[in-house]
């Protein structure tokens, strides 16, 4: 029988008994008090149910805050989520534009005409006769000019054309090749800035404009002077480098979606600032701008514009941001009624020349399908010709150029007056619509080649395609005590056209 000492003895002798036992390459193990060898321990029970165990708590703890993460995300506020705490957001939603309901009452159509071919080829006694109205479609404001437009339901009409139409536009330096620079000079000095578009910057297209309108509920609570205006809120694609950028791109994937991309938005006021003091606190100032040839004074508000902006849109030099003068419009003449057969003096603001534009659908698809399709180019979307008032239902396409003088009647059960416009003069087609309205894309020749060699139609612009008419409005009523701001009517979708007068057009070049 062995006699054990103290431990650190005992211990050294345990030490060396294991290591003279071990078989080399093998591990310890445990000899029981009558010798025999036990196998090295294992992991119970208790140990897999541990890690069992942190696990359903993991997935359980994902499974309840990961909803919660999706609708309530851990960011900060955004200036849409700002201003819709007083405001509304006014448009038609891309899913419920007039226009996707047109197509598809367009593609019904040809199904049911070639049924009833199909089915006349053996009653040929029986003749169907189909009467149909023209009634407006769609309704566009583009508050920037050039960029994004906004789809309305209904909208006031004043003398410079829709409500809150142009009110903006996009400016860069004057460049020696300018078509406006010659009557520039030689009449009011060279202008500070020249006016940009989508024929020269394409991702204009891609730039959203919203507008929100105050929230009389909303506002109860909130009395601010900034409650009682109006605002746009504009957005362009951007991603910023490094930790911010992958913030933003993520803050979009948790708020509006996984195809979501990350943009950057400011928000400029809808109305014209009026009080000097602001005026001069936010850093705008007096500036000419060219538009075509005519040069006019504007409010410079640049100090809104972010620098990302100049170079999203690959704009060389700066960017300036102008904002129509209600107290310095241009001057219509050319094709538009003269003051005394309108009652007013025709005007418009950042239009290219007329108030309002009007756009044919009966017209568009006649001329979309004489187009040369690819893979680049498949349909022809009519938002490329960027219309204030869009058109449907008439069965002769082009009928729109031979009015004169439509009336815009009350649909059913609408409590609207009738609106009426002159029809000034054909518009004269640039390359613009090259520009694909979703993507920014410019496509290298339709339709612009197809409008040349099908639409050169007027003797005024030879050598140039033609679609839609530039119109007037008109204010039944009005004399030369008639207050501008008492200029007003309404237009709304779903009013039939009243064509008051017919006759020819001949486009009269600026």
């Amino acid at each position: 029988m062995e006699i054990w000492g103290d431990s650190a003895h005992t211990a050294a002798r345990i030490s060396a008994r294991i290591s003279a036992r071990s078989q080399p390459g093998e591990s310890p193990q445990t000899r029981s008090m009558d010798g025999t060898t036990a196998p090295p321990p294992r992991a119970g029970p208790a140990s897999v149910m541990d890690a069992t165990g942190v696990f359903m708590v993991a997935v359980t703890i994902l499974a309840f805050f990961l909803p919660l993460l999706l609708y309530f995300p851990p960011l900060p506020p955004s200036q849409r989520d700002a201003l819709l705490e007083t405001h509304v957001q006014v448009g038609v939603a891309p899913a419920n534009s007039a226009l996707r309901s047109a197509n598809r009452k367009r593609a019904d159509a040809a199904r049911n005409a070639e049924k009833e071919s199909k089915s006349s080829s053996s009653s040929s006694n029986t003749t169907t006769t189909t009467t149909t109205t023209t009634t407006i479609r769609s309704l566009w404001i583009y508050p920037i000019k050039s960029c994004r437009g906004i789809e309305l339901r209904q909208s006031k009409v004043l003398a410079t054309g829709l409500e809150f139409d142009r009110l903006y536009t996009l400016a860069q330096r004057k460049s020696s090749t300018s078509s406006a620079s010659s009557t520039a000079d030689s009449q009011d000095g060279a202008p500070d800035w020249h006016f940009i578009t989508q024929r020269q910057f394409p991702l204009l297209a891609t730039v959203s404009v919203d507008l929100f309108v105050p929230d009389v509920v909303k506002a109860r609570g909130n009395p601010s002077s900034a409650s009682a205006q109006s605002f746009l809120l504009v957005r362009f694609p951007w991603r910023a480098p490094g930790l911010r950028g992958a913030a933003a791109w993520l803050a979009a994937k948790l708020t509006r979606g996984w195809s979501a991309q990350p943009e950057m938005e400011f928000v400029l006021p809808a109305a014209f600032p009026e009080n000097p003091e602001d005026v001069a606190a936010r850093g705008y100032r007096r500036a000419t701008v060219a538009i075509w040839k005519d040069v006019v004074e504007a409010l410079d508000m640049s100090s809104e514009l972010p620098p990302e902006l100049g170079q999203y849109l690959g704009v060389p030099g700066p960017l300036a941001l102008l904002r129509v003068d209600p107290a310095r419009l241009r001057t219509v003449r050319r094709c538009a009624p003269t003051a005394t057969d309108a009652g007013y003096q025709p005007v418009t603001g950042f239009q290219d020349a007329y108030p309002l534009h009007m756009l044919n659908l009966t017209s568009v698809r006649d001329f979309e399908a004489k187009i040369e399709k690819d893979d680049d180019f498949r349909e022809l979307d009519p938002r490329r010709f960027r219309a204030n008032i869009i058109v449907d239902g008439g069965e002769t396409p082009y009928d729109e150029e031979t009015w004169k003088k439509i009336r815009f009647l009350p649909a059913p059960g609408s409590t609207r007056a009738p609106s009426t416009f002159h029809v000034s003069c054909r518009t004269v087609r640039c390359k613009l619509p090259n520009v694909d309205p979703d993507t920014g894309l410019r496509h290298k020749a339709e339709p612009d080649r197809a409008l040349r060699k099908y639409r050169e139609v007027d003797e005024g612009a030879p050598h140039k395609g033609c679609m839609g008419m530039q119109m007037t409005p008109l204010f039944p009523g009005t004399s030369s005590s008639t207050k501008a701001e008492d200029l007003e009517s309404w237009v709304e979708v779903g009013m039939p056209v009243e064509v008051l007068e017919r006759g020819d057009h001949r486009y009269i070049p600026q």
